[in-house]
Formats: C-alpha cells, sequence, structure tokens
C-alpha cells in the first residue's frame, strides 16, 4: 500500500513540477477568500485517485478538492489526499508546497507519504515501522530547551478567524523561542518536525488532509501530536500542535489556554487580552502610571528569564 501510494505522490509531483515551469500560464478560481484551487490541484488529485483506485477498488477516498465522491463509499480503509498543499506559495512560485496521501484503516492512520516535489523529498511512515526521508530513518529532534528551538506555525487567513488571539498566540511562542517560521504547507511543516528540522509546530483552521500524513510521521518519529490540550484525537478539531516530546509539553503550558477546550476561566482571558483596542488600553495605561510616578521609573516589575517569563 505504501508502494501505490508513493508511486501516486511521484505522479502529482511531475504534473505539479511542469506546471511550475510556466505558473503564470495556470487557471487559478478563488474558493473563498485567500483560499485558491487550481487547474493544477486537480489534475494532481485526478492521478492520485486514479492509481489509488487502479490498485484498491474497494478502497475508500476522501480528497481535498472533491471529498467523498469517488472510491467505495462507508470502507474501512479510506485513503485522505491532499493532491497540493501549499497552492498559494505553488502560484507565486514560492517554492514550498507537498503532495500528502494517508491510508486510514478504520478512522487510524496507517500509511503516510508526503511529497515535495520541488527538492524530489519523499516523507514516508508505516504504523510500527517508522518514519523515512528518502528511505533514511528520520527522528524529531533531541532539544529539550524551548529557548534553543525553532516553531513553525500558519498564519490565519480566513474570514472570522480571530487574528488578535493569533497574534498573542504567536507573541507567547515567539518570546520563549529561538524563532518562528511560516512556510505556508502545513503537511510539510509536520515533516520537518518529524525530520528534526523544526522543534515543533501549532496551528488553528486545518483540515484532515492537511494532517493526516504528517500526523503519522510525527508519531513514528518518535515525537507526539494532538490538539492545544495535548490530547491526541485532534484530526477533526481544528487545532493541531507537535513536536519532540519535551517540547511538545512545553508548548501545551503555552498554548492550551487558546485551545477550544480550555477551561471557561483561560477563555475569558484570552477573549479579553484579544479584544479590539485591548493592547493599545494597555499601553496608554502603562504610559500613564508611568507619567504619574515620575521620569525613570516604570510600572513594569523585572520579568523573569527563561520559560517563565509571563506574555
Amino acid at each position: 500500500m505504501l508502494n501505490v501510494a508513493v508511486k501516486a505522490a511521484r505522479a502529482a509531483g511531475a504534473i505539479i513540477n511542469r506546471a511550475a515551469l510556466d505558473v503564470e500560464a495556470v487557471r487559478i478560481s478563488q474558493k473563498q477568500v485567500n483560499d485558491f484551487v487550481t487547474e493544477v490541484d486537480h489534475a494532481s488529485e485526478k492521478v492520485i485517485i486514479d492509481t489509488l483506485l487502479t490498485a484498491y477498488p474497494d478502497h475508500g477516498i476522501l480528497a481535498e478538492e472533491s471529498g467523498s465522491t469517488h472510491g467505495a463509499q462507508n470502507a474501512d480503509c479510506v485513503w485522505i489526499i491532499d493532491p497540493l498543499d501549499g497552492t498559494t506559495n505553488f502560484i507565486h512560485g514560492f517554492p514550498v508546497y507537498c503532495v500528502s496521501i494517508a491510508l486510514a484503516v478504520r478512522g487510524k492512520i496507517e500509511q503516510a507519504v508526503v511529497y515535495d516535489p520541488t527538492r524530489n523529498d519523499l516523507f514516508t511512515a508505516t504504523k510500527g515501522r517508522g518514519a523515512y526521508l528518502n528511505e533514511r530513518r528520520i527522528r524529531v529532534s533531541k532539544r529539550t530547551r524551548l529557548q534553543e528551538c525553532l516553531i513553525s506555525t500558519g498564519f490565519p487567513f480566513r474570514k472570522g478567524d480571530n487574528f488578535n488571539a493569533y497574534l498573542q498566540m504567536m507573541g507567547d511562542v515567539m518570546q520563549r523561542t529561538a524563532g518562528l517560521r511560516r512556510p505556508g504547507a502545513a503537511a510539510l511543516d509536520l515533516a520537518y518536525v518529524a525530520a528534526g528540522y523544526t522543534d515543533g509546530f501549532f496551528e488553528t483552521g486545518l483540515n484532515v488532509w492537511d494532517i493526516a500524513a504528517g500526523s503519522l510521521l510525527i508519531t513514528e518519529a518518535g515525537g507526539l501530536v494532538g490538539n492545544f490540550t495535548g490530547e491526541a484525537d485532534f484530526l477533526e478539531q481544528k487545532e493541531c500542535m507537535a513536536g519532540a516530546p519535551r517540547i511538545y509539553g512545553q508548548l501545551v503550558s503555552i498554548l492550551g489556554k487558546y485551545s477550544k477546550f480550555a477551561g471557561a476561566g483561560d477563555k475569558a482571558a484570552v477573549r479579553q487580552a484579544s479584544a479590539p483596542g485591548a493592547n493599545e488600553a494597555a499601553a496608554d495605561l502603562s504610559a500613564d502610571v508611568q507619567d504619574e510616578e515620575g521620569p525613570g521609573t516604570s510600572a513594569t516589575p523585572t520579568e523573569p528569564k527563561g520559560d517563565d517569563a509571563p506574555f
């Protein structure tokens, strides 16, 4: 099954690479604000589905562009496909995008392929047999201190996204890490955590086809993946966090309060802090207090160093 998935991913990658030679000629349409689909997405998805169903006609299909209209309905084995993750990058010629294919057996991910056609990087995993990059075994990073870590994320772009809350999240993480990156393709972000290129990842609003393959790469490489509170049942929850075990735990302590499953007190605090004008009001209050105390004084106490520093 993994070999068939690899064959499908490479066939899709060939279509993507040919189109990338003249990306300005690619026809583009818009599903919603800042959410694009191209003829390359559709052609890539078609060749993947044709390859998989030729080998396994009784399997089900769940694909980003065509949903579950192909394959057997109510099958135990369902292929979860993102034919071009990072479409916005692709249509700009920014070479960070990939093909993602996963096989779920009775709801559990058992096979995974993430293929980066621009670098010819092939990430694969089979449940219980480890994760590989170009047939070389990969493991998550060995770092244990969050302040030494590189974390990847995705920025909100959909109508209705809570931009202020996301800015808070990024601010919390940025102050405690060595850096925050936004490559723009979640499946590849997860593959990079599995390979140890980055130490952790978090994002909201993701669909199952964005994270299914990457999640198996993470666990087979020795990492952890779940929602922001650390729970492992996350595929349909539209929030995803991953990392090496020690880093994962530290991210939970930072991001848990932003989870849709957080306690009422945490949710209220996040809403209050992310309300429009909250940052400006806090700045004005700080300035007023400093004016009252006179020059050379500060209303802010000295911040503790390290992971215990407040955001």
